[in-house]
């Protein structure tokens, strides 16, 4: 099975080819740009790159797997809708995860895993994993508000794992394969993808005159 991944929910535009058979899923071909601003510019380009490098046309693509956050409404947004494009264009499923499921995917790591991305405003993303398996979150916080326990490692944005003393494993923004393993029990079985749900998770600019009183 051959498998479409893009993900926007962090300042990397990440895009990949992965093919996945039963095992560990196998990146063919990767493209990542690590800048907030690009999304719109670089994604479609690095799909495209993805599939001439594994010499593959569109419609060799069986699925499409996307990440649906945490992230930023702009980034998320491009990310998303190019995935759901591809996938309509093609006749083909896709599938949404939760683009810090990914990160802990990478990490190949059972103990019990913090992991945290950039929302911006001095708050992170969040979410907690035990066994490879998400126990916590996700959610949105100022790292001060975050205890580092009970977790043991810390995984995600370079710039904000170092705020928790924790050791630093896995990858600081989701890989294609990562995303792809996330789905790949959905992907395998043919399961029907659920609708696509962006997880923003912001909470809102404005407030009710009395709470600002409070």
């Amino acid at each position: 099975m051959l498998v479409l991944a893009v993900d926007t929910s962090t300042p990397a535009v990440t895009a990949g080819v992965v093919r996945l058979d039963g095992g560990a899923p196998r990146t063919l071909a990767s493209r990542v740009t690590v800048n907030a601003r690009a999304h719109a510019e670089v994604l479609t380009p690095h799909i495209m790159e993805c599939l001439g490098e594994a010499g593959l046309a569109p419609t060799d693509l069986d699925a499409v797997v996307v990440g649906i956050g945490p992230g930023p409404f702009t980034g998320l947004r491009v990310g998303m809708a190019t995935g759901a494009a591809f996938g309509d264009a093609l006749g083909r499923p896709v599938y949404g995860v939760c683009s810090l499921d990914a990160i802990a995917a990478d990490t190949a790591d059972d103990r019990d895993l913090l992991v945290v991305t950039d929302a911006r405003r001095r708050e992170v993303y969040w979410a907690r994993y035990s066994g490879g398996a998400r126990v916590a979150g996700p959610g949105v916080d100022k790292p001060a508000d975050l205890e580092p326990q009970p977790s043991v490692v810390v995984a995600g944005s370079e710039a904000h794992v170092s705020l928790f003393d924790l050791p630093v494993v896995g990858t600081p923004s989701p890989s294609p394969a990562g995303l792809v393993a996330v789905a790949a029990a959905d992907l395998l079985a043919g399961d029907e993808p659920k609708p696509l749900v962006p997880l923003y998770l912001r909470r809102p600019d404005a407030v009710e005159m009395a709470d600002r009183k409070k």
